[in-house]
């Protein structure tokens, strides 16, 4: 993200020096051909460093799983440790079938159409997600799993429904939370 910032910004004003300075044009006009490379480098910055911004957090939260699922301290728990990640992998095939329901089957026409486009998607997510995790807990987890309580003496059992259930809620959250911002911050309500 850093060096793709840097380098956006040396075409920015390399660009801007070299068209408005030296020759007296304006900023972005078709006549400097400096400004194709201050617009791919803005786009590149733009693009790049939101993906790697995104990449970044789904990646931290992702190792934190892990890290989560490896301290709890109980041996030979591999589904449990690796089910961050089977909860990705899943979330990847989901976002495909998404993204093929929202540019083949409803298909963005127009500029209007874009905001129902990104909120079927939105709901249409979720709503797969939540199902699909179902299945991948029940089959992927062990039927249960008994830990000692980090408080007190006693122990817990843990069973598939229960992680279902915690990324459900955060599924469901992150849509209540796209819902809801999309409704103060849109121009259509």
């Amino acid at each position: 993200n850093i060096i793709s910032n840097v380098v956006t910004k040396a075409a920015d004003v390399g660009a801007d020096l070299v068209g408005k300075v030296v020759h007296g044009i304006p900023e972005d006009d078709p006549r400097n051909p400096a400004t194709i490379a201050d617009n791919v480098g803005d786009n590149v910055g733009d693009v790049a460093g939101m993906g790697s911004d995104l990449f970044g957090s789904f990646a931290e939260a992702t190792c934190a799983a892990l890290v989560l699922g490896a301290s709890i301290g109980k041996d030979g728990d591999w589904d449990g440790m690796m089910f961050p990640l089977v909860v990705s992998a899943v979330g990847i095939v989901v976002c495909l079938l998404c993204s093929f329901l929202a540019t083949n089957i409803v298909p963005v026409k127009k500029e209007a159409d874009v905001e129902n486009a990104l909120k079927l998607q939105l709901i249409s997510t979720t709503i797969l997600m939540v199902i699909a995790i179902y299945f991948t807990a029940t089959s992927y987890l062990p039927e249960s799993t008994e830990m000692a309580s980090t408080v007190g003496s006693g122990t817990f059992v843990l069973l598939p429904v229960n992680a279902w259930l915690c990324v459900s809620l955060g599924a469901v959250g992150g849509l209540i939370i796209g819902l809801v911002t999309e409704y103060y911050t849109s121009h259509s309500y």
